[in-house]
């Protein structure tokens, strides 16, 4: 597999420390809100990556941290912290927030087929972590007390950026919303690994270490958790394109400097999804949610359709009419599915050249919109329908859009029998019911000798591309 490396700004070969392991950590979620749909990018595309990891035969051991403590409001260590936010909104206590919106970030990935990584560790259990860690910080010189809390000092390292090709935009994170510079800092780029007095009065989780009563800043807990589980040697670390800096440049410099080798070699980064207005993002107020898009009666599954069409390294345009343009393909395909009979037997040779294609073209950067052509491929192949229903099916254990399944149920409602003037008309198809009911209106034109309008209504099907075929007690239709 061809990996884009965001730490090498290239695309190689990717190569893991133990041969067949992957040990893989993505960041999760902080718990203080719902996900929003530009969030769920990121995670869609994570859990593609993981699923063709091991659908090339890799071990994988996948890594996610819950965030509930230390997030404050800007990303450079100063703002209110986002879970004592969320409490104070919600007039609820911090952890009842952080139980909530986790429960509710795993229903979303549910509902999107995202499949929950090996280990997910919520920030509050690793506080011993953290210490070993900041302590041999400290102690090597790495990190300095001051106003009350540890930094981790920069200028102590030979390369502090490390992903200096984003755009501009994204490495401002730092100094968004009215950010004031930290007089405790020695250099603009040290950052907090421990929180005592500053922000102190309002934290509501405060843990005992050796340099006073306080709480782990946000970017030492996905280095302690990433070592408690993946081990000294991480092969492959994702996120959003909005973490690289300074999130994933801190975990950089932290877990070398600790470790006294390199850390982790390849650096994912899932891109933006904007709306009109531009970035996706909670501090706008009203944002969009799987519920949302529930509620407007999309499937979560067109959504994560609509991801895998683009390339997770190119910023993706959310609109309703794209989302419904997303929508009617997905429907389409699984409709073409649904006309597949699944009889006979598989051609294993032709089944294992297409798998092996979509090896190839899916591992090179993880291109999406290839694994999706792979599909319409295997659908026009020249090869029976069982056939075509196993490469789809094997495909879809990386796309993970249910296809065979909702393919079945399409299947096994356009079987069922449809009444019409107290006698059964069975009408076959690919499960659509807009069709459905202009077949069964032309049958009816004709049950009244309107033969006229039967006649209008069957060239309007032919022109939608549906070849309808009168047989014994019904009809059948297909789209040619």
């Amino acid at each position: 597999m061809y990996l884009y490396n965001s730490a090498t700004h290239k695309k190689e070969e990717f190569k893991t420390h133990t041969p067949g392991r992957v040990e893989m950590y993505t960041c999760g979620p902080t718990v203080y809100h719902f996900a929003h749909i530009g969030n769920l990018r990121s995670y869609i595309m994570e859990d593609v990556l993981e699923k063709y990891l091991r659908f090339a035969g890799y071990d994988v051991n996948r890594v996610m941290n819950i965030t509930d403590v230390g997030h404050l409001s800007s990303d450079a260590d100063t703002g209110e912290d986002k879970m004592l936010k969320g409490a104070k909104r919600e007039n609820k206590t911090v952890m009842d927030i952080a139980k909530f919106y986790t429960d509710a970030f795993f229903d979303d990935c549910r509902k999107l087929n995202i499949k929950t990584p090996d280990v997910v560790q919520p920030a509050t259990g690793c506080i011993d972590e953290y210490i070993k860690i900041i302590s041999r910080l400290v102690d090597t010189g790495y990190a300095y007390l001051a106003g009350g809390n540890v930094y981790f000092d920069s200028s102590k390292l030979a390369r502090y950026y490390i992903f200096n090709d984003h755009d501009e935009d994204d490495l401002a994170v730092g100094v968004r919303e009215g950010v004031e510079e930290d007089s405790n800092k020695r250099n603009k780029n040290d950052f907090v690994l421990w929180f005592t007095k500053s922000k102190f009065e309002d934290q509501a989780l405060k843990w005992d270490s050796p340099w006073g009563v306080g709480y782990p800043g946000w970017h030492i807990e996905c280095s302690g958790i990433s070592m408690k589980y993946n081990g000294e040697y991480l092969d492959l670390h994702c996120g959003g394109v909005d973490n690289a800096f300074p999130h994933h440049t801190n975990e950089i410099a932290q877990s070398e400097s600790y470790l006294g080798h390199p850390w982790c070699p390849y650096w994912f980064h899932v891109h933006h999804l904007n709306d009109p207005a531009g970035k996706m993002s909670k501090s706008k107020g009203e944002f969009l949610t799987v519920s949302l898009l529930e509620e407007k009666g999309y499937d979560p599954l067109a959504y994560r359709w609509f991801c895998l069409q683009s390339h997770y390294r190119k910023t993706l345009v959310f609109s309703w009419e794209n989302l419904d343009n997303a929508a009617a393909a997905y429907t389409k395909l699984l409709n073409r599915v649904a006309a597949l009979k699944p009889e006979g037997d598989v051609d294993r040779a032709v089944f294992d050249g297409y798998r092996e294609k979509f090896l190839q073209q899916v591992g090179n950067d993880l291109n999406t919109s290839m694994a999706v052509t792979a599909v319409f491929d295997a659908l026009k192949a020249k090869t029976n329908d069982a056939t075509k229903l196993a490469v789809i099916g094997e495909f879809d254990k990386v796309l993970s859009l249910s296809l065979l399944e909702k393919a079945a149920a399409l299947r096994e409602k356009a079987a069922q029998t449809v009444q019409s003037g107290g006698g059964d008309y069975v009408i076959t198809g690919e499960g659509d019911p807009d069709i459905d009911a202009k077949v069964l209106a032309r049958y009816e034109a004709k049950k009244a000798k309107n033969f006229a309008e039967a006649d209008r209504i069957r060239d309007e099907l032919k022109a939608q591309g549906i070849e309808v075929t009168d047989v014994k007690g019904g009809a059948s239709w297909k789209r040619v």
